[in-house]
């Protein structure tokens, strides 16, 4: 047998190798389309009669809803047809803003000292590893340390603001990564050339570094920062350790009110047996994918329009 016998067997059994290897990974990519398509499907298909017309239950009972674009601005209800989604997304609400308030300057110091000021030791090896784990623990852990320190040794209770600052701590990580980034990417000429003319450390890093690394920090924090809020406010388990509740007929008008939110609202209304409530459900689902998907759609937006190259 020729060597060019021989090649020609290694190459088509190489080609049909690979053939093999792409058309699974085009049926996996193609089940999982399929499979989110259908789920959006269903849940567009149940909600959409919620939200602006006819409440259908199945094939046989019709019925028609009073005020149906009244869904985001009235009270829970233990009507299907009459409850809305008002208090749940004012907590949500209200949780974005003590998310944002806190997360901001917390993340932009914490970032700061660490890539500036902190001692190369193990100490400071040890906290940007774990900085970069914490972004996985999964949030039911962020509930139980919401629940000890904020919930009872500060004394907020089952607040929206105990809901907020424990949902800060899940997207802190995501946001000092991401601000250390752009830190990372100012030139160390810019440090050496203020310190060269008598700078010190300090009026160097907040006189030339911070303000060069402002379009890149302020791109990168906020890119986290919507993308962790995009997490935070689809989180449903550390709210629940939090006390969040699930059944609310007014609407939180300060950081100590009771409060619950949209992910408690729905897992609160999927829970009911009666048929009805599948289409509220959904109407509710809806509205968080719409919301998640525009703080996604901002995040990739502002990183795309001001992200600067050195």
């Amino acid at each position: 047998m020729s060597d060019l016998t021989i090649n020609s067997g290694r190459k088509s059994e190489k080609a049909l190798k690979e053939s093999i290897f792409l058309f699974f990974l085009y049926f996996c990519v193609i089940v999982a389309i399929v499979t989110l398509m259908t789920l959006i499907y269903d849940v567009l298909s149940n909600g959409y009669n919620r939200l602006f017309g006819d409440y259908e239950i199945g094939l046989i009972t019709k019925l028609q809803i009073d005020n149906p674009g009244d869904f985001l601005t009235t009270l829970d209800s233990r009507d299907p047809l009459k409850a809305g989604i008002g208090p749940a997304f004012a907590g949500t609400i209200w949780l974005m803003v003590i998310v944002v308030t806190a997360t901001f300057p917390l993340g932009a110091g914490a970032a700061i000292y660490l890539q500036e000021f902190a001692p190369k030791n193990k100490l400071t090896r040890f906290l940007e590893l774990n900085l970069t784990n914490l972004a996985g623990v999964p949030s039911v852990i962020y509930g139980l340390l919401g629940l000890a320190v904020f919930v009872r040794l500060a004394g907020f209770g089952r607040s929206v603001l105990s809901g907020g600052l424990t949902l800060t701590l899940l997207i802190l990580p995501v946001v000092i990564v991401a601000s250390r980034e752009a830190l990372k990417a100012v030139p160390d000429t810019i440090r050496q050339g203020a310190m060269a003319l008598g700078a010190t450390k300090f009026q160097a890093v907040f006189g030339q570094v911070v303000p060069s690394a402002i379009p890149g920090m302020v791109t990168g924090m906020v890119t986290g920062m919507v993308l962790g809020l995009s997490r935070a406010i689809g989180e449903t388990a550390p709210l629940i350790f939090m006390g969040a509740l699930t059944y609310v007929n007014y609407f939180p008008d300060n950081p100590l009110s009771g409060f619950t939110a949209i992910p408690i609202q729905v897992y609160n209304w999927i829970s009911y047996p009666q048929a009805e409530w599948l289409n509220t459900s959904s109407a509710g689902i809806i509205l968080l994918l719409g919301l998640l998907l525009s703080m996604n759609t901002l995040a990739l937006f502002i990183r795309n329009r001001f992200e600067k190259d050195w």
